[in-house]
């Protein structure tokens, strides 16, 4: 708390009052009310009663018209320093000493009566070993006396140092200056001032690797500054700030692996292209920004684009993606091989999740892991197949043809599939038969001829069987058992196609159904026990 005698320099100082952050803008007399007062613009602007306005005179400006409130200064807490915190937080946490425990300690020649001696001791060599640090929501607002951290705690490398009352960066970096070790910190939700000058000279950061930045309303151009001070930086955070990327990063960033711009509502296609040519960016958060499109101008049909070429992770859930073109893009990343996509209009609106997840998984031929799920080599493969037959009919219609001289699909199939050519290529070109529009409704045209064989029992006789496409392995198995006297625990089920001479499939998951793994008309069904 502070007392009723303040100087000038509180302004802009960050407080807390009742749980609740604010910023101070005015200290001074409003009259006719005596005393002195405090003018505070609060972090959330429905907790204040007008916008620094008193009786027809403006003491203080808010960005919100009920943003700000006029408070006595012993009612405010203007925090605690770095080293008290962290003292406060960790000092003695594991067995306090008894209170008024004396010792004998010898000074020079001469022993001394102390009290609490030992404490102070243990103090320092429980400080001295830190190496994780959690003072979020501590008041900090500062780094106390000059060297302080260094001599108490030189040993930390994380500090969550997040919803504080740190007021600026040089604060900050005042903190920095004294742990060389420093590889992670987090100052999201604090309200921060940051240099409009060219950047001081690095080091203060030659350590970091992880910098979160979440909530603090920092702009594109302050990152950059505050970046360059890292040079060996991996991870960047910068959630919900409303950054706008206005300039492509020159010396700086060059090390980051992973860049989180979530929830920054006024990123657009464009400006991610000033992102693009990050050396060894492999992950890229686009979470809840908007996005409606993807496009790589730089790369024709069937081409990798030279954008984002270490890219290996791309985060979109939560934007607005509606049109597959979008998702052939992805296609011409090099690297690209985990996408996350979820609850965008494209996967929302169809019914059918699976085989939404099916048609992206063909369209990005490198894709191993979608949605956090990886794809096993059989599901890349029904998901290939399934596409090639969903959109047979079409390229038939734009000049696809079995014979490979007269296979001429029109630019337009072509731009809407890009893979499906290449998909020809690697499984045969859809025949006819496969093309024909099913009767859904009709059990018979759903059913599967099949042949059954044992391989590991020779005497047993090849039999036929028509089962449904939707017939779950588990239920496969429960009719093989009755048919062979075999218990289903026993039965090892995997099937060959003519189309793939030469190779086996397993039917490992007994929840999935013959349909899922692409088995069709004259397969062959294998059967071991």
């Amino acid at each position: 708390m502070m007392n009723d005698t303040l100087t000038s320099d509180v302004i802009g100082r960050r407080v807390e009052v009742n749980g609740e952050h604010a910023t101070v803008r005015f200290s001074g007399v409003v009259p006719p009310m005596a005393g002195l007062w405090l003018g505070v613009e609060w972090d959330n602007p429905e907790r204040g009663k007008h916008d620094g306005s008193h009786e027809g005179t403006v003491y203080f400006k808010c960005r919100h018209p009920t943003g700000g409130s006029f408070i006595r200064p012993n009612k405010v807490n203007f925090g605690v320093d770095f080293l008290t915190a962290i003292k406060n937080r960790y000092a003695l946490e594991d067995e306090p000493e008894e209170e008024g425990k004396e010792q004998i300690v010898t000074i020079g020649n001469k022993p001394v009566e102390t009290i609490g001696f030992d404490s102070v001791v243990k103090q320092q060599s429980q400080l001295s070993k830190l190496q994780e640090v959690s003072l979020r929501n501590c008041t900090v607002n500062g780094p106390g006396d000059k060297g302080g951290i260094a001599k108490a705690c030189p040993n930390v490398r994380s500090i969550d140092l997040s919803k504080n009352l740190l007021s600026s960066w040089d604060e900050v970096v005042d903190i920095a200056d004294q742990l060389k070790h420093l590889e992670v910190l987090n100052l999201s939700e604090n309200k921060l001032k940051f240099p409009s000058g060219s950047p001081s000279p690095t080091g203060t950061f030659s350590a970091l690797k992880v910098l979160v930045l979440n909530r603090i309303g920092i702009t594109w151009t302050e990152v950059l500054h505050c970046a360059s001070r890292c040079p060996v930086l991996e991870k960047l955070y910068l959630e919900s700030n409303g950054i706008v990327i206005s300039e492509r990063p020159t010396d700086v960033l060059q090390t980051v692996k992973l860049l989180d711009l979530s929830s920054n509502q006024l990123i657009d296609e464009n400006q991610l292209f000033l992102i693009a040519y990050l050396p060894r960016l492999e992950q890229l958060i686009l979470s809840d920004i908007g996005l409606a499109s993807i496009h790589f101008p730089d790369a024709g049909i069937g081409c990798k684009t030279s954008m984002f070429p270490s890219l290996q992770y791309l985060v979109l859930n939560d934007n607005r993606i509606s049109q597959w073109s979008s998702i052939n893009e992805l296609d011409k990343l090099q690297s690209l091989h985990a996408l996350s996509c979820t609850r965008n209009p494209l996967t929302e609106s169809s019914k059918d999740a699976q085989t939404t997840r099916q048609f992206i998984i063909a369209r990005i031929g490198q894709l191993r892991t979608l949605n956090k799920c990886a794809i096993q080599r059989e599901e890349r493969r029904g998901a290939e197949l399934d596409y090639r037959k969903a959109f047979g009919n079409e390229w038939k219609k734009a000049g696809g043809h079995q014979d490979p001289d007269k296979n001429r699909p029109n630019e337009e199939f072509l731009a809407a599939h890009p893979r499906y050519q290449s998909l020809c290529l690697k499984y045969g070109a859809p025949e006819d038969g496969e093309l024909k529009v099913q009767q859904p409704f009709l059990l018979k045209n759903q059913l599967l001829t099949l042949k059954i064989k044992h391989p590991n029992q020779l005497d047993q006789k090849v039999i036929e069987k028509q089962l449904p496409e939707s017939m779950t392995i588990q239920k496969v198995k429960g009719l093989l058992s009755r048919l062979l006297r075999v218990p289903v625990s026993e039965l090892l089920l995997s099937y060959e196609s003519p189309k793939m001479p030469g190779r086996e499939i397993e039917l490992e998951n007994d929840q999935q159904s013959l349909q899922f793994y692409s088995v069709e008309n004259g397969d062959c069904l294998l059967v071991r026990w």
